[in-house]
């Protein structure tokens, strides 16, 4: 092909003519060398080597030995393997790696897979990530999960947890990011990004709906099909577009009748078809009851030995390997799964690996710090806050454990720290996972933190075991601060957002003796807080992580001006959302159930607007020890919309602010839609512009029929607010007629 190329350019006598010839010629060459090392012809080279017992061991992977959870040894996993979540043995005679995975979503996690593994960094929960509305925050923490999974030799973590939260007693919203697609998608992709650049692929889970833990294996998640592509299916199609995640994680529920592991219209049709994406598809860890779920585009059956305890048989094993015997199950689709895992793992860079990273310990700290001091939201401030570091004051420090650490999520996100955790407390429950609901206290004490802040205070600590004897000293303090603790995690749901263990009125008591009385809320999800208009301020500062009490003192005391914002909505009682009632809840473990998610594409504040509904707080809200204004809005249109404005900080102390761009009318139709977001930092009087570009499927509806985004033409009105209800400035902008995408 070059002679026959170099031939018709040397005929040619025009110098023009030979220099593109030339550039022709460098150009074939060029591609020609990419496509013979692209992961596509490496993948596919690679399979074509290896025998149908390789190809069958790379489809499955085993959960290590975990003898608190009652998982043996599997005789499959060869000694001296370090024990993980999932092992795929690899090809060692065509340099494949094995393949190890670990639960990541808030750092390397080890529920007593490796007795000798000194502990990871414990990150803050992803809600609270989602709460610094800052994608850069959520690559930094990716980066940390990725090298301390290097240095263990882990090379897919389960990370990338980007369901919505549309339900505020779904036990595992403190894993995902938020209730806006958007948010979730850049904050996701932040995530996905962090980790991969370290060579390690990470998942995006659980795809697709698994928005409640109750009796999740039996659970159906019901919506009608093109509201789900505006809401969840966005989130996971934008998230992917902006990271290339190696693998997708589905989830254990249905989606309309149908298992999400085993969804081929989600799986194949959409997600590999429509959207093309190359990579694979993993289930979760006990959520495959049969082998036809190859068939419907599932790749790789992870952690098989649960789904003998789930479902009394392994999936991709023998039953898979009959089935191919039997001609019911082909070839072609058994080299395209196996095709999809080493496709990811040379697109990454797993095969790459060249020795261990050094992992800086106290520099991934610093990270974990940072991330707390950004999503800790301050909710109410009756000029109570930032405490006085000087005054010779009376301090009560009230429950939750805050003379011991902080909480954090339970369930297979929970991460061991460095050292260990202050204290584990087993609460139980019903279920798979009930055995593994625990109190966890990681050891960053908000109580010894404050008094190093304050060392002219006297700070004085009580447990709040007793409401009489708290109330004491709180009647002897000039302030109280009360610690409100939940624990939450998977494989439940919460009954309601109480506090549990009489903390409602413990808080309730304690502020009728103390009017001086500052809440800090350690919790996964909203809180009924029927005790709000007693108190002076309340602070939000969900599961913060190992360095969450520094962090919490830090805002306290003023140290650290509070920027973070809601990513979900905090309802004034369980009424006012979707399903006051939430199915199945209290069901035994096992029973079939339904969830009707009537509110569609909906979720969370979209609903509230849409129903004229005033929560006690609103996404995006948070409030700051600083004030901030809007001003020049201008506003363009075009296939999308583009927003510029300035931001000014029209207070004494420096301080960072999230405005917030939303669509509020499309057409005609009442349709609220956060378009944008840009976390500010900005010193006193400074002011800065900031531009935002929508992307345009957020302006459109999706039509199921001609499976196309549209948008109506017609007039568009767009806000810029500080929250979802607290819009500051409005334009319009008249749109064309569009249909777009897929």
């Amino acid at each position: 092909m070059y002679n026959l190329l170099f031939n018709n350019c040397t005929s040619r006598r025009k110098r023009k003519a030979l220099v593109l010839c030339v550039a022709l010629i460098l150009n074939s060459i060029s591609l020609s060398l990419a496509q013979q090392t692209s992961p596509d012809v490496m993948a596919k080279e690679t399979e074509q080597k290896m025998t149908d017992r390789e190809r069958f061991a790379m489809i499955t992977s085993l959960i290590g030995y975990v003898p608190a959870l009652g998982m043996p040894r599997d005789k499959r996993i060869p000694e001296g393997t370090t024990m993980s979540a999932g092992y795929t043995p690899g090809v060692p005679r065509l340099g494949v790696p094995n393949i190890q995975s670990s639960d990541a979503s808030m750092g390397v996690t080890n529920p007593g897979y490796r007795p000798d593994d000194k502990g990871a960094t414990a990150l803050p929960a992803s809600i609270l990530v989602g709460a610094s509305f800052n994608p850069e925050l959520a690559y930094q923490g990716g980066v940390v999960i990725g090298k301390e999974a290097r240095a263990r030799g882990f090379n897919v973590m389960l990370a990338g947890g980007i369901n919505l939260t549309r339900d505020p007693r779904n036990g595992r919203n403190f894993e995902y990011y938020s209730e806006d697609p958007l948010v979730s998608a850049l904050l996701a992709a932040g995530a996905v990004n962090g980790i991969q650049s370290q060579k390690v692929i990470s998942t995006l889970k659980h795809y697709t709906l698994n928005c409640n833990e109750t009796n999740r294996h039996w659970l159906d998640a019901v919506i009608d099909p093109a509201a789900h592509r505006e809401s969840d299916l966005l989130a996971f199609q934008m998230a992917i577009e902006k990271s290339n995640p190696g693998s997708i994680m589905s989830g254990y529920n249905k989606v309309n009748g149908e298992y999400a592991g085993g969804n081929d219209y989600q799986l194949n049709k959409l997600l590999k078809d429509t959207w093309g994406y190359k990579g694979w598809v993993m289930s979760d860890w006990g959520a495959v009851p049969s082998w036809t779920f190859a068939l419907k585009g599932l790749d790789q059956e992870s952690g098989i030995q649960v789904d003998v305890h789930t479902w009394g048989a392994e999936a991709f094993t023998d039953s898979l390997q009959n089935a191919y015997k039997a001609g019911n199950f082909t070839k072609e689709r058994l080299s395209n799964m196996v095709q999809r895992i080493l496709r990811s793992v040379y697109a990454v860079g797993v095969d790459k690996w060249e020795g261990t990273p050094t992992v800086d310990m106290s520099k991934h700290n610093e990270t974990a710090l940072a991330t707390a001091r950004q999503g800790i939201v301050l909710l109410k401030n009756d000029a109570a806050l930032p405490l006085s570091v000087n005054e010779p004051v009376k301090i009560a420090v009230i429950g939750g454990y805050a003379h011991l650490g902080v909480p954090t999520g339970t369930g297979s996100g929970a991460v061991l720290p460095v050292g260990g955790y202050a204290a584990s407390i087993n609460v139980g429950g019903p279920g798979l996972m009930g055995n593994a609901r625990s109190l966890y206290l990681l050891p960053s004490s908000p109580l010894a933190e404050l008094k190093k802040l304050m060392p002219n205070a006297t700070v004085e600590f009580d447990p709040g075991y007793m409401i009489a004897e708290s109330k004491l000293l709180a009647k002897r303090s000039d302030i109280v601060i009360v610690f409100g603790i939940r624990v939450e995690g998977e494989g439940s749901d919460l009954a309601d957002i109480s506090l549990p263990w009489g903390q409602d009125a413990l808080i309730s008591e304690v502020a009728s003796t103390n009017p001086n009385t500052i809440v800090v809320l350690e919790t996964g999800n909203a809180s009924s807080m029927p005790w709000r208009g007693k108190v002076k301020a309340i602070l939000q500062a969900w599961y913060p992580g190992q360095a969450g009490g520094t962090a919490i003192a830090e805002i306290l005391t003023g140290k650290v001006n509070p920027s973070g914002r809601l990513p979900l909505t905090f309802p004034e009682s369980l009424e006012q959302t979707p399903r006051p009632e939430l199915s199945g809840l209290g069901t035994p473990w096992g029973t079939p159930t339904t969830i009707v998610y009537n509110e569609g594409a909906d979720a969370g504040y979209r609903w509230y607007a849409k129903k004229n509904i005033k929560p006690m707080y609103a996404f995006g809200y948070g409030l700051s020890y600083t004030s901030f204004s809007y001003s020049d809005l201008k506003v363009q249109g075009g296939k999308t919309v583009t927003a510029s404005f300035t931001v000014t900080n029209t207070g004494n102390r420096a301080g960072a602010d999230v405005p917030q761009l939303y669509l509020t009318n499309a057409a005609g139709e009442n349709n609220m839609r956060l378009l944008g977001f840009e976390r500010t930092e900005l010193a006193p009087g400074e002011s800065k512009q900031v531009t935002l570009t929508a992307d345009p499927r957020l302006l459109a509806h999706f039509d199921w029929e001609k499976q196309k985004w549209q948008i109506k033409a017609g007039i568009y009105e767009i806000a810029l607010g500080k929250s979802a209800v607290e819009l500051q400035l409005h334009s319009s902008v008249k749109l064309a007629a569009q249909l777009f995408g897929k």
